[in-house]
């Protein structure tokens, strides 16, 4: 078996549009939550959302390229430029078998903004005038489709979708497909980019967006007072990589993927169980394929959605698989400033996970306020700790049951 590390980072996020500015951000409980911009969004109910900012296509592809993609491909495209370029790998088809290069990027929704603009065309002038690229434009495997094409990676190509686990579960399966000889590298992760009125009247009729007009009191995980989710965009990508493949080129290591657990709640279409078991089920997978125990667990990077239902049920699934453990944990959730990136949370996520890990320093939970009996644990209110954390697990939660965790080791070199 293969030992699988991270080798590269690469992201877009509402607090900036790199590693070094989204991990500064988070460092400082800074969050990215602000009216919404990009549509007229009086009719849904809600007036916030996490975007990203000044976000500039033509750095990192020609005005061709981009004006054939979705936003959310757009993301991808300009994530995975930081994550090779951080990796030593801008040259995939002179530095590596390309034919051993994967790309898992995953994306829940995919091109919702274009989708939305194409039926409303086709509604109000005929079918004739949907675009031409309407499919290729909407469809999620095109983040991972147009990643391979850009950089040449020609291994597997995949996009998992498992709504708010889908990035979780791509890094996941590629750690797995390293770790079996079955790839070298993979560039893995997720993108969404949803901030359109479909995308929020769609969540705002389930109720589940928060309807605060303060921007520091919207995305508040754990905090008594939560009422929703906030919308979020961008995309984060990881350089996954053999551990032997990484050393053989004197590769900077970043951290160390040990463990993964996938599984279904088989319960409810949006509700989680309430015992926790089915996430918590999950976490104890992918602590069993670290080959350490609960108690080795310093850090959770929580799902943490900012709902009344998911912040509870999650605090009890990790109570689920640490028992007592469980209060001496510290949890964060950095959805407190990121808001949610539906399919790629998990891979922003997965970041701070690696960050915390390489700088020992552990992102707090923004806003927190209101104590809930129902989430009694320690959530690194506001500010961020110290900690020589060794090891560090992220938890997605998706609808329709979907959990997916994955547990991260701190690089030591021996």
């Amino acid at each position: 078996m293969n030992r699988v590390v991270v080798t590269g980072l690469g992201a877009i996020t509402p607090l900036g549009n790199d590693v070094e500015t989204y991990w500064g951000n988070l460092k400082e409980g800074k969050h990215g939550i602000a009216p919404i911009t990009k549509f007229d969004a009086s009719q849904t109910g809600v007036t916030l959302a996490a975007e990203v900012k000044a976000f500039d296509p033509s750095l990192t592809m020609d005005r061709k390229e981009y004006k054939r993609m979705a936003l959310f491909s757009q993301y991808a495209i300009a994530a995975t430029a930081e994550a090779l370029s951080s990796a030593g790998l801008s040259d995939l088809s002179q530095q590596t078998n390309v034919d051993r290069v994967g790309v898992m990027i995953s994306s829940g929704i995919g091109g919702l903004d274009d989708m939305e603009a194409g039926i409303i065309k086709m509604h109000e002038k005929g079918a004739k005038r949907v675009p031409p690229l309407f499919v290729p434009l909407t469809i999620g495997n095109m983040a991972s489709g147009n990643v391979a094409i850009k950089y040449g990676a020609k291994g597997i190509c995949l996009d998992i979708v498992t709504a708010c686990a889908s990035s979780t579960n791509a890094i996941g399966e590629a750690y797995r497909h390293i770790k079996h000889g079955y790839s070298d590298i993979i560039i893995a992760g997720g993108s969404e980019g949803t901030i359109c009125e479909i995308g929020i009247a769609g969540f705002a009729a389930l109720t589940a967006l928060s309807t605060s007009e303060n921007p520091d009191r919207a995305s508040i995980p754990f905090d008594k007072e939560r009422n929703g989710f906030i919308m979020g965009e961008g995309a984060g990508i990881l350089i996954l990589e053999s551990l032997e493949h990484a050393q053989k080129r004197g590769a900077t290591i970043y951290a160390e993927v040990v463990g993964y657990g996938s599984n279904a709640d088989a319960y409810h279409m949006t509700a989680p169980t309430p015992d926790g078991s089915g996430a918590g089920k999950a976490m104890l997978l992918a602590i069993e394929e670290a080959g350490i125990q609960p108690c080795d667990i310093d850090y959770v990077n929580a799902h943490g959605t900012s709902t009344p239902t998911n912040d509870s049920a999650e605090t009890t699934a990790i109570k689920y698989a640490f028992k007592e453990h469980a209060y001496k944990l510290a949890i964060s959730s950095t959805k407190s400033m990121t808001g949610h990136l539906l399919g790629g949370a998990g891979a922003v996520e997965a970041i701070a996970c690696v960050k915390a890990l390489q700088e020992g320093i552990l992102p707090p939970t923004a806003n927190y306020q209101e104590a809930d009996a129902l989430c009694d644990l320690d959530y690194i209110p506001n500010k961020a700790r110290a900690c020589d954390a060794h090891y560090a697990i992220s938890n997605s939660l998706g609808f329709g049951g979907h959990n997916a965790v994955l547990c991260f080791k701190k690089w030591e070199i021996k």
